[in-house]
């Protein structure tokens, strides 16, 4: 079929809030809306003589050559819709936002594009769930024809449309709508796990074409968001519903069912542009984290991807930490699988033995509560495998037993989880599997690339796998994205194991010694910075670090000079020569 022009009515719909619902109930969101659209929509999209052009996941794009057919057929399928979900609890319901347009459409077999198309999707954008916006071609098509009453919304500056589209909400008593609640309306529940919407940011500028840009940029968070699989994230089509308000952040709280709110704000001078981000705890309107970054816009699209990437990667350790932090205040009989977990991670970032323990413990508590939750699986194994290694004499080969069958739990039990591709990385690196380890660990990476714990653990796979150099810009990389991680001494540490590794021994011990600052309890550092003095000829300097190390238990020193299966033959006999030098000069 050849491209054609023709006048059409336009009709976009998609479902509210789907990525919460789906979030909720994966299966029973996907077996409703099958039902509604084979019962329902269909049916009446034929029988008001209009056709599906396409489906778009959660919603679809058809056409009439009727605009009034167009608008009683919404409204049939709002009426509908009601009917359908009346047993259904209010927060589970399925309800469409449906946008019709009147306008000159290219048409395709498959497709149909156009400026009519643009408007009729951003028409849908700004209905209420279970509602219909019109343009004012619709409107005055309509309106004595039909017995719907329309409200003006005014003009409305839309995304990639020039001029502004004037918008009228329909209004029908038979059709039910859950727009922005009131104060004083039952508030949404918080999902099992947190819970985040990404509002629209605030252009400052005046500029159209940074509202564009803010639009985009938050767009790409909201995806980038979407990838941690332990957070809840509102879908777009929802935080958007907020562009243009005054932001009360309890309020959007409790009307989208979420504890945390980010916001920010974009503003253009010259050449350069200026993003704020701040994330809030919506329950209290505390503040849990804030940032501002000051780009060129040589490349717009460059700079709206480092933001972007930027945003996504702090956020990440921000929520963790904030969740911990709330999780504290709990007693711990009364903690869930999901709260059980993070304060296990709580204690296993304290890294001392009787900490790890009571890491352990609550692992063992989210297990108990919840067997299927991957990150108590990835968790247990983290807290184990540093049981084993930092604070026990135990044989290495155990980390290959308990510790890696539960990253291979984790894994197994959800196989897009990318933490749980990392820490099964992680060990399988420990078991001397580093092609393997690699391989994992590129799979966490590319189902979620902003993540400092899978960036990091990708660096030290590759590090200890002999891939130096990738590793070190990896791990740099992990640093830049979160340089308050509770894990940041860990990732120094491998920076510091694979510069001497690669003989790099200045910049090993540059590295080295700054741990020990930071760290001065980690007493195989110093070995290693002795070894990096003594490769450098400085044996009087390479002496004296090995006599400031921290005493160890014998048994614990003499498993540190066995070969662990983690690191490659060729690397330990590095180590052990720059460790005879050094001892040399003690004789």
């Amino acid at each position: 079929m050849a491209s054609v022009r023709r006048l059409a009515a336009i009709f976009a719909a998609d479902v509210a809030a789907y990525s919460r619902l789906m979030g909720a109930d994966e299966e029973g969101t996907h077996e409703r809306l099958k039902a509604h659209l084979g019962e329902l929509v269909n049916p009446k999209i034929r029988e008001h003589r209009g056709r599906i052009v396409k489906n778009t996941g959660d919603g679809f794009l058809a056409e009439f050559q009727s605009v009034v057919d167009a608008v009683r057929c919404a409204g049939d399928i709002q009426r509908g819709m009601v009917d359908r979900e009346l047993e259904v609890p209010e927060e589970r319901r399925i309800r469409f936002r449906i946008g019709v347009n009147l306008g000159d459409v290219i048409a395709e077999e498959h497709d149909i594009f156009g400026d009519g198309v643009n408007v009729a999707a951003r028409l849908e954008a700004l209905a209420e769930p279970g509602g219909i916006c019109v343009s004012r071609v619709v409107r005055d098509q309509v309106r004595d024809r039909l017995d719907y009453t329309f409200e003006d919304l005014g003009e409305q500056q839309v995304k990639n449309i020039a001029r502004p589209v004037r918008v009228y909400r329909v209004r029908d008593r038979a059709i039910s709508t859950a727009g922005p609640a009131p104060a004083s309306s039952q508030p949404l529940p918080l999902p099992e796990k947190p819970s985040i919407a990404v509002l629209p940011f605030q252009n400052m500028s005046g500029d159209p074409e940074q509202e564009y840009f803010a639009d985009g940029m938050v767009e790409e968070i909201i995806t980038a968001l979407s990838r941690i699989r332990w957070l809840f994230v509102i879908a777009r089509n929802s935080s958007f519903t907020y562009k243009g308000q005054a932001v009360d952040v309890k309020r959007i709280g409790r009307e989208l069912g979420v504890r945390y709110v980010l916001e920010g704000s974009v503003r253009k001078g010259g050449n350069r542009v200026r993003v704020t981000a701040q994330l809030i705890d919506a329950t209290n309107a505390t503040h849990v984290w804030a940032d501002r970054y000051d780009r060129d816009l040589s490349d717009v699209f460059a700079v709206q991807d480092e933001i972007t990437a930027s945003v996504a990667a702090v956020i990440e350790p921000a929520l963790a930490e904030a969740e911990q932090q709330r999780v504290l205040r709990k007693p711990p009989e009364r903690l869930d699988a999901w709260e059980a977990c993070q304060r296990g991670f709580w204690h296993f970032h304290r890294y001392a033995s009787e900490e790890n323990r009571v890491a352990l413990d609550f692992f063992r508590q989210a297990i108990g509560l919840d067997p299927n939750f991957a990150p108590a699986r990835y968790g247990y194994a983290l807290a184990l495998q540093w049981d084993i290694w930092y604070f026990s004499a135990r044989p290495f080969l155990e980390v290959q037993g308990a510790a890696r069958e539960e990253a291979m739990r984790a894994v197994s039990l959800d196989d897009k989880d990318a933490m749980a591709h990392a820490v099964l990385a992680h060990m399988m690196m420990w078991g001397g599997e580093w092609e393997e380890a690699i391989a994992q660990a590129r799979t966490a990476f590319a189902l979620n690339p902003n993540s400092a714990f899978v960036i990091s653990m990708l660096g030290c796979v590759l590090g200890f796998g002999g891939h130096r150099e990738e590793a070190l810009e990896r791990l740099r990389q992990a640093m830049r994205a979160s340089p308050h991680d509770p894990l940041i001494w860990l990732w120094t540490q491998w920076s510091g194991s694979v510069q001497f590794y690669a003989r790099d021994f200045a910049a090993a011990l540059e590295t080295l010694r700054g741990l020990i600052r930071l760290r001065p309890s980690l007493w195989y550092i110093y070995e290693l910075a002795a070894g990096a003095l003594a490769f450098l000829g400085r044996r009087d300097e390479a002496c004296d670090m090995l006599r400031r190390m921290p005493a160890q238990p014998p048994e614990q020193l003499a498993r540190y000079r066995q070969r662990p299966p983690w690191l490659r033959p060729e690397d330990y006999a590095l180590r052990c020569e720059g460790f005879r030098l050094a001892m040399d000069e003690t004789q």
